[in-house]
């Protein structure tokens, strides 16, 4: 693949777009809706930057985007000079947006009837695993569509990337993701509370224990900064809100029995309202200590 682009430059776009201007030896475009996020990603990388998504698209063999709903996919690949204007027949989309599946199974019907297949391709390991080239990938949709670029996004942003079924079953995947996220998050919050309060070293509790059964990644990166009130990293309340809501809209319709996940989105709705809104996800401890 040639020609690559990239739509959406937030704090997971960006990164991923550097990685593929640096490692996927491809022509990469890059599209922002702020032009100056866009001028600040060629100070740092080779490639070219496109005004419009149909200007991105165009000639593109690989299409890549991370923007912020479904509204936002929707308007990026089917609105007013969209992606679908300048498509070309063969080009495969992959979209890392965590959005429904509803419409991920939209898009990709919507691109078949035009040659082209959309992959939904959620990713997990928030900025750090953006920056660092090593985010987790749950892909649905075309088996063959996957083969052929499984092997890049491999090569330069992936340390784990899986196909799951036909699409929709990539964001089906990151839902379950988030909601074990939001329920290790509110246990660990829960519990270095209780420690803090009993006057505990929590430094030495998080030592003990990370070595224990209660162990798990948000534990190992996040538990020394929510003791520290730290919560600069990325995984932003107004998101994880958002990704608990499309779960409990899917859960409707499968008849999964969710009640932690939808007490856990009122916790990160509390702290938004409070303006906790940009802050990582982890700041579910501040309910609890004061």
């Amino acid at each position: 693949m040639q020609k690559i682009s990239f739509l959406g430059l937030g704090v997971m776009g960006y990164p991923m777009a550097g990685h593929l201007a640096k490692k996927s030896g491809a022509d990469v475009t890059v599209y922002n809706r702020s032009v100056a996020k866009a001028d600040q990603w060629l100070g740092e990388y080779q490639g070219r930057k496109a005004l419009t998504p149909a200007d991105a698209a165009r000639d593109a063999d690989l299409i890549c985007l991370c923007v912020g709903n479904d509204d936002d996919l929707r308007q990026v690949l089917t609105g007013e000079n969209g992606v679908a204007d300048t498509v070309k027949a063969g080009a495969i989309i992959v979209d890392h947006t965590t959005v429904s599946a509803d419409v991920s199974r939209e898009m990709a019907a919507f691109f078949a009837d035009k040659g082209v297949t959309f992959l939904d391709c959620p990713v997990s390991g928030g900025q750090a695993g953006a920056v660092n080239g090593v985010l987790t990938i749950m892909c649905g949709g075309d088996r063959t569509a996957y083969d052929k670029v499984a092997p890049i996004l491999k090569a330069v942003y992936a340390r784990e990337i899986r196909h799951m079924g036909p699409s929709g079953t990539g964001q089906l995947t990151k839902m379950v993701n988030q909601m074990c996220i939001a329920g290790v998050l509110q246990g660990l919050a829960e519990g270095l509370s209780f420690g803090m309060k009993s006057g505990l070293d929590m430094d030495e509790v998080l030592a003990v224990i990370s070595a224990g059964s209660a162990q798990s990644w948000q534990m190992e990166n996040r538990g020394k900064t929510m003791v520290r009130d730290q919560f600069d990293f990325g995984f932003a309340v107004d998101w994880i809100y958002k990704d608990l809501g499309i779960a409990l809209d899917e859960a409707k319709n499968n008849g999964a029995n969710l009640p932690v996940t939808a007490q856990i989105r009122e916790f990160y709705k509390e702290l938004a309202d409070q303006g906790h809104g940009r802050c990582d996800a982890s700041v579910l401890i501040k309910r609890l200590v004061s």
